[in-house]
C-alpha cells in the first residue's frame, strides 16, 4: 500500500529522534494525526491548548535535543506562537507542523486562512510551505537539519490536501546529523587572553548556560586564579555544583555577592553567557568574553578581547598558559560576603510567616530540601522564578527550566508536561505563580489524562507580584495587580488530581512530603505572603525614591497594620542590600 505525504513526514521525524507530537488535532491536521497514530516510535500528546503543546515540546527539546508540536489552520497557528517564541529565544531545536488550508484556496480569504510565512517569520530559522508532494521529503529533511544546526525553530507548512496525497520517493539524503564540532580560538588569541589574565591581580569569572558542560574546567580555572565564580540563572544548575569558589547569581533575580565580585575585580571573564542585563555588568573594568557564537561578542559589554570557542575546550586550552595566582585575599573577601548573603537569606526561611502569609522563601527552601537530587524543576516567570533562583540548589543532576529569555508567564506547568513525558522515572516539580497557573489552567486535564506524576506547587500571593514590584520601584501606586483566585485545590480535584490548600507554615512540610510521596499528579496551593518582594542585588537612588513614593501612596489607602507589614518586609530586603 502506497504511503501518503503525512506518513512520509512521520518516518522522517522518527529518523530525527522525535518521540512525541504535542498538538490539538483539527481538520487540516487529521491525516498527519493518523500517521502519528500508526507510528511505533512517536506518540500524539493531546493537549488542551496549542501554546501548552509548544511549551511542552520546547522543554523536551531542552532536555533531549529535539521536540515537535503541531497546530491546525488559523487559530491553531496563532495559539502556538508564544511557545514557539520560547524555543526560538531559548535556542533549542523545535519542529513545528503547521497544517494549512487546501492549496486551491490560497489567497481567497478562506475560512481559518493564515499566512504561516508571515506569522512565524520572526521566531524561526526555517519557515516554508510544502505545495507539491515531491517537495515534502527534501523540505522536511532540510527543515529538521536547520533546527538541529541552528538550535532553533523550523516551521513546516503542510496544506491539508497535500497531507493526504501519495508520497513521492526521495532521491536525496534522509539522514540527520547531530554534530558537536569543537571550536577553539587560535594560538595568538589564546595568548592575548592569557596575557590579560596574568597581568590582572583580581579576576572574576561569570558563566552562563553556554558553559554547562564545562563545570570541571571552570572549577580548575577558578582555583588556579583564586577567582570567584558567578553565574546566570540558566547557568546555575551546571556551574554551582562542586564549585568551592562560587559566589551566586547576579541580575534581576540574583544576589549582591556576585554583583560585588564582578565590580571589584580588575578583570571579568564572561564564559558562555549572553547575559541580557547590561546594567549589572561593570563598565570600567577589563572584560574578556568567550562564546561559541561570534555574533554575541560585545553586545552586552565593552570588551577588551572577544574569543570564539566552545567554553569547555577554550578554558581547557587556556589553563596551561596561565600563571598560578597565590594571593587569596580577593577571593576570600568575596566568599565571606557570599557567606553573609547566604546567612541573611536564611532569615526569610526561619521566619516562615503566618496564616495565609507563608514566606515563599520558606516554601522554596523546603522544596529544595525534600526534592530528589535529580529533580527537574520548572519555574514560572515572576516572583516564583526568584524563589527558584535563590533557593533551589544545583546538585549536578538537577535541571531547571523556565522562560529565561522570552520571559512569558504560564510556562512552568506546560514545561513540566514535556519534562515528565521525556523522563517518566524522574521527579518533576512545577513551581507556579497564581497568575501563571491561571493562564493555562485547562491543561491540568492533560496531566491527569496521561496520569503524569507532576507535582505542582502554586505560590499563591493573590497578586501579579513582579509587576507589583516593578510599579513600586517606579514610584507608581499598585494598581490592578490583585488576583481574585478560584480555590486551586478544588480546581485540581475537579481535574482529577490529588490537591490541597496550605494556609499555615506549620503544615507546609507535611503537605510537601505527602505530595512528593504520591504516585500520581498532586497540586499544593500555598497561600504565600503577598508583601514578600524580591529586590535585585543592585538598587539605584531613583529606585529607592520610587519605593518611597509608592509606599507613601500605599499608606494613604491602607490600614496601619497593612502598612507596617509591607514596611517590615521591604526593610528586610533593603537591609540585605
Amino acid at each position: 500500500m502506497a504511503k501518503n505525504v503525512s506518513q512520509q513526514i512521520v518516518e522522517l521525524l522518527e529518523k530525527a529522534g522525535v518521540k512525541r507530537v504535542y498538538a490539538v488535532t483539527g481538520d487540516s491536521l487529521n491525516f498527519f494525526n493518523i500517521a502519528v497514530k500508526e507510528s511505533k516510535e512517536i506518540d500524539w500528546v493531546h493537549v488542551r491548548h496549542e501554546e501548552v503543546g509548544a511549551f511542552a515540546a520546547t522543554a523536551e527539546s531542552e532536555l533531549e535535543g529535539i521536540g515537535c508540536c503541531a497546530g491546525s489552520s488559523g487559530p491553531g497557528h496563532v495559539h502556538l506562537i508564544n511557545g514557539v517564541y520560547e524555543a526560538h529565544k531559548s535556542r533549542t531545536p523545535l519542529i513545528v507542523i503547521a497544517s494549512t488550508i487546501p492549496t486551491s484556496e490560497y489567497g481567497t480569504n478562506y475560512f481559518q486562512e493564515t499566512n504561516t510565512i508571515k506569522l512565524f517569520d520572526d521566531c524561526s530559522s526555517y519557515n516554508q510551505i510544502i505545495t507539491r508532494p515531491e517537495q515534502a521529503p527534501r523540505m522536511v529533511q532540510t527543515a529538521i537539519q536547520n533546527a538541529i544546526y541552528h538550535k532553533d525553530v523550523a516551521i513546516i507548512g503542510l496544506p491539508g490536501d497535500i497531507a493526504e496525497m501519495d508520497a513521492v520517493e526521495n532521491t536525496y539524503t534522509s539522514d540527520f546529523f547531530f554534530n558537536e564540532p569543537v571550536l577553539t580560538p587560535n594560538k595568538t588569541e589564546l595568548e592575548k587572553a592569557a596575557k590579560l589574565i596574568n597581568e590582572a591581580d583580581k579576576v572574576t569569572l561569570f558563566c552562563g548556560i553556554g558553559a554547562a558542560n564545562a563545570n570541571k574546567e571552570i572549577v580548575e580555572l577558578s582555583q588556579k586564579l583564586n577567582a570567584p565564580v558567578g553565574y546566570s540563572f540558566k547557568g546555575k544548575m551546571s556551574i554551582q555544583p562542586n564549585n568551592p569558589n562560587e559566589v551566586g547569581m547576579t541580575g534581576l533575580l540574583g544576589q549582591p555577592s556576585a554583583y560585588h565580585a564582578m565590580h571589584k575585580a580588575d578583570l571579568l571573564v564572561l564564559i558562555g553567557t549572553d547575559f541580557p542585563y547590561k546594567d549589572f555588568i561593570p563598565t570600567n573594568k577589563k572584560i574578556i568574553q568567550i562564546d561559541s557564537d561570534g555574533s554575541k561578542l560585545g553586545r552586552r559589554a565593552k570588551l577588551d578581547l572577544g574569543l570564539v570557542g566552545n567554553s569547555k575546550e577554550t578554558v581547557e586550552a587556556l589553563i596551561p598558559l596561565l600563571n598560578k595566582k597565590d594571593d587569596r585575599d580577593f577571593l576570600e573577601s568575596q566568599l565571606d560576603l557570599y557567606k553573609k548573603v547566604l546567612e541573611n537569606k536564611m532569615t526569610y526561611v526561619h521566619d516562615k510567616g503566618k496564616e495565609n502569609a507563608i514566606q515563599p522563601e520558606y516554601a522554596a527552601y523546603l522544596l529544595d530540601e525534600l526534592a530528589d537530587k535529580n529533580t527537574i524543576f520548572t519555574v514560572d516567570t515572576g516572583m516564583t522564578c526568584v524563589w527558584g533562583a535563590r533557593y533551589i540548589t544545583g546538585t549536578g543532576e538537577r535541571k531547571m527550566l523556565g522562560s529565561f529569555n522570552h520571559g512569558t508567564m504560564a510556562n512552568a506547568m506546560p514545561q513540566a508536561i514535556g519534562a515528565q513525558l521525556a523522563y517518566p522515572e524522574r521527579q518533576v516539580i512545577a513551581m507556579c505563580g497564581d497568575g501563571g497557573i491561571s493562564m493555562l489552567l485547562g491543561d491540568l486535564a492533560t496531566i491527569t489524562q496521561y496520569n503524569l506524576p507532576i507535582k505542582i506547587f502554586v505560590f499563591n500571593n493573590r497578586s501579579l507580584g513582579m509587576v507589583k514590584l516593578e510599579m513600586q520601584v517606579s514610584g507608581l501606586p499598585d494598581n490592578e495587580t490583585a488576583m481574585i483566585n478560584p480555590d486551586f485545590a478544588m480546581v485540581g480535584k475537579a481535574m482529577g488530581m490529588e490537591s490541597e490548600n496550605v494556609h499555615n507554615p506549620e503544615d507546609l512540610a507535611d503537605a510537601i512530603g505527602r505530595s512528593l510521596a504520591h504516585k500520581g499528579p498532586y497540586l499544593v496551593n500555598i497561600f504565600t505572603n503577598p508583601n514578600s518582594l524580591a529586590m535585585p542585588p543592585k538598587i539605584d537612588f531613583d529606585q529607592m525614591i520610587g519605593m518611597t513614593k509608592s509606599m507613601t501612596k500605599l499608606m494613604l489607602g491602607c490600614k496601619i497594620e497593612e502598612v507596617i507589614d509591607v514596611v517590615k518586609s521591604n526593610y528586610k530586603h533593603l537591609k540585605e542590600l
